[in-house]
């Protein structure tokens, strides 16, 4: 199946942000990538996964299948968090052999001191073999799963299973990338915030609430029910926090494309900003701009080098498909000619974008580059 679209021109608009919508399943990719991911407008895709090996066999009669996943995955290490509390929340996720949770969930009884929640599994990095879900055609194009597998570097594929009870805090995506999540089973509370209303949570200190139950001060926001057979689209910038109303599992992606990689530049230099003020006293030290850009890493989860090398990965791939070399996405989709010429020209405006700040050219990942930005530009324009 192809992914395509009509257009292959950027579009700098803004939009006004309205209440997610629910859509169908049937909606098509141009769509829902000019109406959404586009617009970074937030949607509630319906009846996704009715055919999936984990809505098949993850559970039976309306119930999480314990057996099967014991015998399946038991021996995994999973992420345990204390849901019980905001300071519980906040304390090192326990380390667990999967079936220890099972053994948990299956005796848990509501009301019970410790509520107890599986998250960041990376279920699908561990059991390549196992297709346990099929990415939805309008989550397929995913940069990010798309550089990172590919080069066997990591990956952000989550599977994510809570008893009644468990929550997430109020939070943005990891660098602002867009994320969607699929209920398999139970029900979820969302609050969500388009960009900017979270400035009005920020205390003298500059940090945001855990928790925003009570603080929603008249603020934007949209309150979502989401069930079983429903994925969720969380665009770039969207703060929002998570409750399971019921027993859940979940299936959840994080991921960039052409759509979002500029925000995501835009946010990776508001981060840069925000290290130096806090090393300035070191700014005199040798390699500062370095020791910057390492900082920027840990905080950002991507620095300047290692974005340029995921955008080169990527225009890359979308040049040879121009000259009829086949790109297929999440296992299944053929990218079209117009959307490898999207890509490109996202692409393209953000590599100017590094190309022109201040710190890039000085720094020594880049100063021994023999294909650096200068040579993606060029081969981009010569090939659209």
């Amino acid at each position: 199946m192809e992914i395509e679209i009509e257009s292959s021109q950027l579009k700098n608009e803004t939009y006004e942000y309205t209440r997610p919508p629910s859509i169908d399943l049937k909606t098509s990719y141009n769509e829902f990538f000019v109406n959404y991911l586009c617009k970074n407008q937030s949607c509630l895709i319906k009846n996704v996964g009715g055919n999936w090996n984990s809505t098949q066999l993850w559970i039976e009669n309306d119930s999480p299948n314990f057996a099967y996943l014991r015998q399946t995955y038991g021996d995994s290490l999973v992420s345990v968090t204390n849901c019980n509390s905001q300071s519980t929340y906040a304390q090192q996720p326990l380390k667990w052999n999967f079936r220890d949770y099972l053994h948990y969930w299956e005796n848990h009884v509501d009301g019970n001191e410790q509520v107890l929640y599986v998250k960041d599994w990376h279920l699908r990095n561990e059991n390549p073999a196992d297709e346990f879900y099929d990415v939805p055609l309008h989550f397929a194009s995913d940069w990010l799963n798309e550089y990172l597998v590919e080069n066997l570097l990591d990956d952000y594929r989550f599977v994510y299973m809570g008893v009644k009870g468990t929550w997430s805090p109020f939070h943005v995506d990891v660098m602002t990338s867009y994320s969607w999540s699929t209920n398999i089973y139970g029900q979820k509370r969302w609050v969500l915030f388009p960009p900017g209303e979270e400035e009005y949570f920020y205390d003298s200190l500059g940090n945001l609430p855990s928790d925003i139950s009570n603080l929603k001060n008249g603020r934007k926001h949209f309150e979502i029910v989401q069930n079983p057979g429903d994925a969720i689209f969380v665009p770039s910038n969207w703060h929002h926090q998570v409750w399971n109303v019921t027993d859940t599992i979940s299936i959840n992606h994080n991921w960039i494309n052409g759509c979002n990689l500029h925000t995501i530049w835009k946010a990776m230099e508001k981060n840069l900003t925000e290290v130096k003020r806090e090393i300035r006293d070191c700014s005199d030290m040798e390699n500062f701009l370095d020791h910057s850009q390492l900082m920027l890493k840990a905080s950002f989860g991507f620095n300047f080098g290692e974005y340029f090398d995921f955008m080169l990965y990527i225009a890359t791939k979308r040049i040879k498909s121009l000259q009829n070399e086949p790109v297929k996405l999440s296992g299944k989709y053929l990218l079209g000619r117009n959307h490898a010429e999207y890509d490109l020209r996202s692409i393209r405006c953000t590599v100017v974008d590094l190309l022109n700040h201040c710190d890039t050219l000085e720094l020594s990942c880049f100063k021994s580059l023999e294909k650096g930005p200068e040579f993606l530009l060029q081969k981009i324009d010569d090939s659209l």
